[in-house]
């Protein structure tokens, strides 16, 4: 099957059954294949885990190499609001293709980014239909408060990781999303990694590895 999005997939090894899936989202000017060096040590550990890591669905304006979930050239919140929401609904089309071509609900993936495709799982995992297994999000923030209350469905459980030292989304975002999660019944783990700038070190990985391992 070919997806809606152009995909890096790392299926298990051996062909062996898949029964969950690990969709990563990357950041603002990155591709599939920058977020799937995740998938170097999960899957050791994930044996029967499909990890699926689409690239946006446009070109960064700032970074043509690589791709976005939402433009950034213009930062008027209503915009960025709506191109988020463009974004979201190609994913939910991409999310459907893949739960049909490996025959999965949404209770058996967990949905994870960083940065920009952070704010995307949040959002994706709060807004859909049928609870997620999980929401692993490193590095970055919720989008519109006030417009995810509103559009909330569920209340996918989840994990948020954040450098301390981060000065492209900053730290102080991470208190902001766990007081939302709080406040709105959703089961949240946080973690403030010490001396962590904008990026996703091996402490912040095994973190997460933990954490999905527990859940799935």
């Amino acid at each position: 099957m070919t997806f809606c999005l152009d995909t890096t997939i790392i299926k298990p090894e051996n062909n062996v059954e898949i029964k969950n899936a690990i969709i990563l989202l990357h950041g603002y000017g990155g591709d599939g294949k920058d977020i799937s060096l995740l998938s170097l040590n999960w899957k050791r550990h994930l044996p029967n885990t499909v990890f699926i890591c689409p690239n946006g669905h446009e070109r960064c304006h700032i970074n043509p190499s690589g791709y976005q979930w939402f433009d950034l050239s213009n930062e008027d919140p209503k915009y960025i609001l709506t191109q988020s929401q463009r974004a979201e609904k190609k994913l939910g089309q991409f999310i459907d293709e893949v739960k049909k071509e490996y025959n999965i609900d949404n209770d058996k993936i967990c949905l994870s980014g960083f940065s920009q495709g952070c704010m995307m799982s949040i959002n994706l995992g709060l807004t859909a239909e049928k609870e997620y297994n999980c929401i692993v999000g490193f590095s970055g923030k919720i989008i519109d408060q006030e417009d995810l209350k509103l559009r909330k469905k569920v209340a996918t459980r989840t994990l948020l990781i954040h450098g301390d030292v981060d000065q492209v989304v900053m730290p102080n975002f991470l208190l902001e999303a766990k007081d939302f999660f709080i406040r709105n019944d959703i089961e949240i783990e946080t973690h403030l990694i010490k001396g962590c700038d904008h990026h996703i070190p091996i402490e912040s990985s095994s973190i997460a590895l933990n954490y999905i391992l527990k859940k799935f």
